[in-house]
């Protein structure tokens, strides 16, 4: 079964994304196709086109979908035509090192599925029978995809696919760095660097974890109050602040217990560092640009046993965590639908874009 679609395409690397027709090859061995109902608008879409992600040309975009299955490969068995699913961005073979110590978000197999399915092939070809690459072995910004099953997570079906499409990427890397990497303990002081849609869900996360103070930190106004909405104490405009690690350490009665680096540039998570009190722990969660470097006082390493991480996916085991996302969503302690600032057809995704550049958006999701 060939399916015809509409796809958001990144044609060229600095140029606009195009909305073209494509054809989605039937599933083969352990992969599905999926009827996407929404895919969310993320900035790793964005860096794909402007060339901070080296994904090779022609691409299809997309990483943050959920929909339901329509057709399923050989040897597929824990997946059945109409289960709800959300697409994970890391390809998770679950038998490397990394997969059976608990840390699946490292997964070996992520590096072979960058721009294709974990065998190096796609599913995806253009109007002229041309292959199509894919945005980090998922391609879902499209009416229809094909995905291994080890990019697919299934979910309730009660819950809300426009909803349940934010958790396979910017939720559960924002909360999921709180919660996960860090392990925020209640009643701590948490500051949060930039206040996108990573950002505001690092926030929320160290709410959810019980922080005492979060302190939203971003040179947008309009940020920062919607960082107020998803649980910031406090906020900081850096522009406004002659030095903004004091201001910090002043805010948080002597310096965070914890840090969340969320822009992705060396000197922020410079700064998050500096802030902690003594034995805090910084998390870059920011994906920084491949020369981007960070200089701390190696000295404080050693006599205030300060800890400098990264969180990757939100160190997210998605089989286990997706559905307590959702659990935490149902009982109204995780805000989604506040997230979605607007919301577009597959043939708007050039504005939709244009709007992420512009910063207009907490998250901007296609809906199909």
């Amino acid at each position: 079964m060939t399916q015809q679609a509409r796809a958001v395409i990144c044609r060229e690397v600095g140029k606009p994304v195009v909305v073209e027709t494509v054809s989605v090859d039937a599933p083969q061995r352990g992969e599905v196709m999926i009827k996407l109902a929404a895919c969310g608008v993320c900035h790793s879409d964005l860096s794909a086109t402007n060339g901070t992600l080296p994904l090779p040309p022609p691409v299809v975009l997309g990483h943050e979908g959920a929909g339901s299955i329509v057709a399923v490969g050989e040897g597929v068995t824990g997946f059945a035509i109409g289960d709800h699913v959300v697409s994970s961005f890391v390809s998770m073979c679950g038998k490397c090192r990394y997969c059976q110590t608990g840390r699946p978000q490292l997964c070996d197999q992520a590096a072979k599925a960058g721009f294709t399915l974990p065998d190096g092939t796609t599913r995806f070809k253009d109007a002229a029978g041309k292959p199509l690459n894919i945005f980090s072995g998922c391609g879902v910004m499209a009416e229809y995809a094909t995905l291994h099953v080890d990019n697919v997570v299934k979910i309730d079906a009660a819950m809300p696919l426009d909803k349940a499409a934010l958790i396979g990427c910017g939720v559960m890397t924002g909360v999921g760095a709180a919660v996960n990497t860090a392990k925020v303990e209640p009643g701590s002081a948490t500051a949060v660097f930039g206040c996108g849609g990573v950002g505001l869900n690092a926030i929320q996360g160290c709410a959810i974890a019980g922080a005492r103070i979060i302190v939203a930190v971003d040179t947008s106004d309009a940020k920062l109050e919607m960082a107020r909405a998803f649980g910031a104490t406090h906020t900081v405009n850096p522009k406004n602040e002659e030095n903004v690690v004091k201001a910090l350490k002043k805010l948080t009665e002597g310096g965070a217990d914890y840090a969340f680096e969320c822009v992705g540039f060396g000197e922020v998570a410079a700064q998050a560092y500096g802030c902690l009190r003594k034995g805090g722990t910084a998390v870059v969660v920011g994906v920084a640009g491949p020369k981007d470097t960070t200089t701390i006082r190696t000295a404080t390493l050693t006599f205030e046993e300060k800890t400098l991480k990264g969180s990757y996916f939100g160190s997210a085991r998605p089989q286990q965590d997706f559905p307590r996302l959702i659990g935490l969503y149902r009982s109204g302690r995780l805000k989604l639908d506040e997230l979605i600032t607007r919301t577009y057809g597959i043939e708007e995704a050039p504005q939709a874009f244009a709007d992420l550049a512009a910063g207009r958006n907490a998250r901007g999701v296609i809906l199909f």
